[in-house]
C-alpha cells in the first residue's frame, strides 16, 4: 500500500473562496502582536494558495491560547496529541517559514 504524501493531499484539497477567506482573517486575529506578525507573512506569502486542507490546519492552531500558540511557532514545542495531525503539521511549517522571513528583516 503506497503512502500520499501531505502535499498530495492539500493539492486535491479545493482553494479557499474570498468569504471564506475574510472568515479566516478573522479567526486568526490574535492578543500576541508576535502571533499576528507571524500570521500576517503567512497570508501575505500564501493567501492565494490557501486550501480547505489548510483551512482546517490553520482553525486548529487558532484554537491554542496565544502563548501556546507563540511556543509553537518559535520551534520550542512542537504538536501533540490531536493537534498533531497532517494539516496542522503543514500549516505550522508554513507559519515557521514566514516568521524565519520576519527575523531575516
Amino acid at each position: 500500500m503506497g503512502e500520499t504524501s501531505t502535499i498530495d493531499l492539500s493539492a486535491a484539497s479545493p482553494l479557499l473562496d474570498t468569504r471564506e477567506l475574510s472568515k479566516l482573517h478573522w479567526r486568526c486575529r490574535r492578543g500576541l502582536l508576535e502571533n499576528d506578525l507571524f500570521i500576517e507573512q503567512f497570508f501575505s506569502r500564501f493567501e492565494s494558495a490557501l486550501t480547505q486542507w489548510h483551512a482546517q490546519g490553520l482553525t486548529a492552531l487558532m484554537d491554542l491560547a496565544d502563548n501556546d500558540l507563540l511556543d509553537l511557532l518559535l520551534c520550542r514545542k512542537e504538536p501533540e496529541g490531536d493537534l498533531n495531525t497532517p494539516p496542522v503539521c503543514e500549516v505550522l511549517g508554513m507559519l515557521r517559514q514566514s516568521g524565519a522571513r520576519l527575523a531575516q528583516a
